[in-house]
Parts: structure tokens; C-alpha cells; sequence
């Protein structure tokens, strides 16, 4: 056999990067300029609230954050309550809507039936599709009446007569509150919860379930004993996406929440947010002003409040994906 008989095939030719991909050059370029671009806004905003807000912080210093003082006429300003009110609506809105989160996308994935899992997880998924604009007329027309007539007068009534917590339900019903607020807030945070929890449980590998099933375990076990420590990082992550959801909110949280600048021991008590107070005050401050100033101020501390909810969870969550 000869020598040209038994040698291998030439290589085939590389094509030199460039040479006849032009369009792939510029796909490419693009793709990196809106990411550059996003980051490059992201900082201008933080950096212009920042600048905007510096008199502010020049003003009153640093006990600007903590101050609880509101007082347009005298000038003087604080972030105190606003915060409180901030921090305890999304902190309580998390606490009402996990469980409600946990029983859908529970529901889903282990107990329904496959041809009603599609219809309820849409149904729960459209909520989000909702206006918040919305969220606030229907809590102020429909379920504020409700809390006064029948909700906050059963929990004084029961709740508020215990020694411990009991300060917490005390109060006059009148429907308004953070407590109220927070069960807007709670609801419209559902159906980002359910999804990440709906999804995650899926990614959970059957065999794992089928073996703990195949062992003698009931439903609720395979759920406690499996999926829930195969997935709680990712759990963890999708409520802080809630959590900054529920940060953020300013018409639902402005109808329902009394807008009073104080803060009140009953979770029955009005109040404000960064965001309501912003957007109820912002078109009467005039350009340059002090208190144009304070309201930008805080919504710096609103946007460094929610980029590191956010840039929590995307850590939890890509740490869930590298494990």
C-alpha cells in the first residue's frame, strides 16, 4: 500500500476569526454595548440621587436616616419613619405571602392534577400582570371597609389582649395601616414567590423523590425530607425577589397605608413608605428646595435598600445553580 494510500486526511483549514463573520463581530459588539449601557445607567441613577440628596445629607447629617421629624413649614426633614415604614410593610408582606407561596406551589407540583396545573399556575402567575394602581382602588374600596368592619375589630379583639404582642393589634379600626398595606403588598408578592418556589421544586430530580417514596414516605415527607433541602437556596432567593418587589411599591401602598408621618406601635396605625411619601409630596417641592432634596435623598436610600435585597437573592440563587 503506498505512502499516499495510508496517510491521514489534511485538516480541514481554519477560517481566521474575522474574516468572513462580520456579522457575528457586530452581533457581538451589540450584545456588549447593552450591557455596558445598562450598567452605565444603573450608576448614573444612583449617582444623581446621590448628588441630588447631598444637600440633604449636608443639612442634617447623618441622623437624616433616623430622624423622625417631617416638617416642611420649619425645613426640617428625616427618612426615619418613612423607612420604619418601608422595612416593616415588605418585611410583613414576606411573612403573609410565604405560606401562601408555599401551599400553590405545593399544590402544583405534588398534589393537582396535571390537567389543572396549567390553569391555576396561570391564574396565579396573571395576578402579576396586574396594575398596581389597581391593587390600590381595590384595597381601598373593597377591603379597607372590610378590615374595619370585620378584620381589625376581631384581632383587638382577640389579639390585642395579649401581653406580649398585644400592643402590636391594638388601635382604632379604621381599615387603613401598615397592617393593611402590608396585605396588599403580600398579594401583589405571590405570584413572583410561587413561580421561583413552583420551579425550583420541579428541577428537583426524580429519582430522588421516587426513592423516598419507594422507602415508605409520605407526601409531606418527600416535600420536608427532599425537595425543600434540594431547593431551599433557590427558595431563599426567590422570596428576596419579593422582598425588593414589595420595597419598591408606591400607588397600591399610598391608597391603603394613612400616609401619617409617625411612627405607631399597632401594626392597625397609618403611615408611610419612601415610596408613597415620594410620590405624595414630590409635585409640591419646588426645584432646589430642601425638601426636593430630602425626597431624593431618600429615594437613594430606596434604591440602596433594594439593590442589596436584589443583589442577594441573584447571589443566592447563582449559588443554587453553581451547586
Amino acid at each position: 500500500m503506498s505512502q499516499a494510500a495510508t496517510a491521514s486526511p489534511p485538516a480541514p483549514a481554519r477560517t481566521a476569526r474575522g474574516a468572513g463573520n462580520t456579522g457575528d463581530i457586530i452581533f457581538e459588539w451589540a450584545c456588549r454595548g447593552a450591557g455596558v449601557l445598562v450598567l452605565i445607567l444603573l450608576g448614573a441613577i444612583i449617582v444623581e440621587l446621590f448628588i441630588a440628596g447631598l444637600p440633604a445629607f449636608r443639612a442634617f447629617g447623618v441622623g437624616f436616616v433616623w430622624s423622625t421629624e417631617w416638617d416642611p413649614v420649619q425645613e426640617v426633614f428625616g427618612a426615619g419613619v418613612s423607612i420604619y415604614g418601608t422595612i416593616v410593610t415588605a418585611v410583613l408582606s414576606v411573612l403573609l405571602a410565604v405560606p401562601l407561596a408555599f401551599g400553590v406551589a405545593f399544590y402544583l407540583t405534588e398534589l393537582a392534577p396535571p390537567w389543572l396545573r396549567r390553569p391555576v399556575g396561570t391564574a396565579v402567575e396573571l395576578l402579576a400582570a396586574v396594575p398596581s394602581i389597581i391593587y390600590g382602588m381595590w384595597g381601598f374600596f373593597v377591603i379597607v371597609p372590610a378590615f374595619a368592619t370585620y378584620i381589625q375589630p376581631t384581632l383587638i379583639d382577640t389579639l390585642g389582649e395579649l401581653p406580649a404582642i398585644g400592643f402590636l393589634f391594638q388601635g382604632a379600626p379604621f381599615g387603613t395601616g401598615i397592617f393593611t398595606a402590608s396585605f396588599i403588598l403580600a398579594i401583589m408578592i405571590l405570584p413572583f414567590i410561587a413561580a421561583t418556589m413552583r420551579d425550583v421544586f420541579e428541577q428537583v430530580p426524580p429519582v430522588y423523590k421516587e426513592s423516598a417514596y419507594g422507602l415508605g414516605a409520605t407526601t409531606w415527607e418527600v416535600m420536608r425530607g427532599v425537595v425543600i433541602p434540594y431547593t431551599r437556596v433557590s427558595v431563599v432567593g426567590g422570596i428576596m425577589l419579593g422582598l425588593g418587589r414589595a420595597l419598591g411599591e408606591t400607588m397600591a401602598v399610598t391608597f391603603v397605608i394613612g400616609n401619617a408621618n409617625r411612627i405607631t406601635g399597632s401594626l392597625f396605625g397609618p403611615g408611610n413608605t419612601i415610596a408613597s411619601l415620594v410620590a405624595l409630596e414630590f409635585g409640591e417641592s419646588e426645584t432646589g428646595s430642601l425638601k426636593l432634596s430630602s425626597l431624593l435623598a431618600l429615594g437613594f436610600i430606596l434604591f440602596v435598600l433594594s439593590f442589596i435585597v436584589l443583589a442577594t437573592s441573584r447571589y443566592l440563587l447563582r449559588s443554587r445553580l453553581k451547586a
